[in-house]
């Protein structure tokens, strides 16, 4: 775990650990998420960069009765 600390401008750096973990990059844009209290940095991709991550989901959906 890391802490960070907000400037004056409301701005943090991420850490280079959690960067080059996570594939981050300078000028990357990035989803912020508010939830439950915390917040959550997404990296936006390029939707053709998604392309074949859902192949052999299971999207079997059990169903009530109606």
């Amino acid at each position: 775990m890391t802490t960070v600390t907000v400037s004056p401008k409301f701005q943090i750096v991420i850490p280079k650990e959690i960067r080059d973990a996570n594939g981050i990059v300078a000028g990357q844009k990035m989803q912020m998420i508010s939830f439950r209290g915390g917040i959550q940095l997404v990296p936006v991709q390029a939707i053709e960069k998604l392309r074949g991550t859902l192949e052999g989901i299971d999207t079997h959906i059990e169903r009530e009765a109606d």
